[in-house]
This record gives C-alpha cells, structure tokens and sequence, in this order.
C-alpha cells in the first residue's frame, strides 16, 4: 500500500482519537502528514472516504488479532481473549468503535471487504469453539451475533458510564463476555 496513504490514515486516526469526526479535515490530516493540503484528494474523494479506510484498517487490525487468537489458543480460549481484546480496544479507542460502528453515509468496497471478512473470522472462530464443545450447537452466524451484541453492547454502557467495574453496574464489559460464555458453555 502507498506510504502516503498509510500515512494519512495514521494521522485521520490520531486526530479522530484527540476530537472525534469533526478533528478529521482533510487539510488537518495532510498537515499533520507532512504533505500538502490537497495531496489527500489524490487518494480519497473526501472526508468520508478517508474516515471509511480509517474503519476499514480497525477491522482488519480486529481481524487480524482474531486469527492470531485461533493460531496460538484453543477456539474457547481464543474467543474470550478476542472478546476481551474487542472490549478494551473499544473502551481505549471510542472514537474509532463509533465510527467503526457507526452509520455509513457513502459506500466503500475497502469498507465493506474489511467488514466481511472481519465477521467471517469471527463467525469461523465462534463455529470452532462450538465443534470443540465450548458453545452450544446450532446456527454459527446467529450465535456469533448474539455474543457479538453483547461484547458490543457492553463497550458501549461503559463508554456511556452505564457499567464500571466500582460503580454502576458493578462490572466490567470482559466480565460480562465471561458470563455470557461460561452460560453458554453450561448448555
């Protein structure tokens, strides 16, 4: 990949990390590149598009550590320490888990590879802790969307304040991933 680009969406990433979307310009990031302030329009069509390759490089970088997980753990092993991970890199980076998340306003095919091939490594991780007897049997898409939520739905009460481990809620978003595979394994 061009070394440019890459450096434009390390520095789209930094600033979305210090203020959100709106820190992200194109001019920002071309500044902080060191390159010119249209140089970015060469390789993206605008801010969407340079925020939509920010997402996509998360995903890949999820993904990435979801099949380092399978290579080196067991697939229940590997599924909690994916999800664990998948907390804390929200609860870190919560701009990023936004926009990752979020509502796309464009359509990206960097994007939407990034995301399919994300959820396929996921679902593929989840179907192998089913066949090693660690979740349930049954449809793998489903059972991975249903623990997906949860992981996702945790990050997201934390980021709000709903959930902290010495104060509301009383637990972390990795303590509920815990609960919600030791119930499942239980089946």
């Amino acid at each position: 990949m061009n070394r440019t680009r890459e450096a434009l969406i390390d520095v789209a990433a930094r600033l979305l990390d210090e203020g959100g979307t709106d820190a992200v310009t194109l001019r920002q990031v071309g500044h902080g590149a060191g390159v010119s302030h249209n140089a970015p329009y060469k390789h993206f069509a605008g801010k969407e598009a340079l925020l939509a390759a920010v997402a996509a490089r998360e995903l890949q970088g999820l993904r990435t550590a979801m099949e380092r997980a399978a290579e080196g753990q067991r697939p229940g092993d590997a599924l909690r320490t994916v999800l664990v991970d998948y907390a804390a890199w929200a609860l870190r980076y919560p701009a990023r888990f936004k926009l990752v998340f979020g509502r796309w306003s464009i359509e990206s095919d960097e994007l939407a590879e990034a995301a399919t091939a994300a959820n396929a490594a996921f679902v593929d991780l989840v179907a192998a802790a089913q066949r090693d007897g660690e979740l349930p049997a049954g449809d793998a898409v489903r059972l991975a969307a249903l623990i997906r939520a949860l992981a996702h739905g945790a990050a997201d009460l934390a980021l709000a304040g709903h959930l902290a481990g010495e104060r509301k809620g009383a637990v972390e978003p990795g303590d509920l991933v815990e609960d919600l595979l030791g119930y499942l394994k239980s089946r």
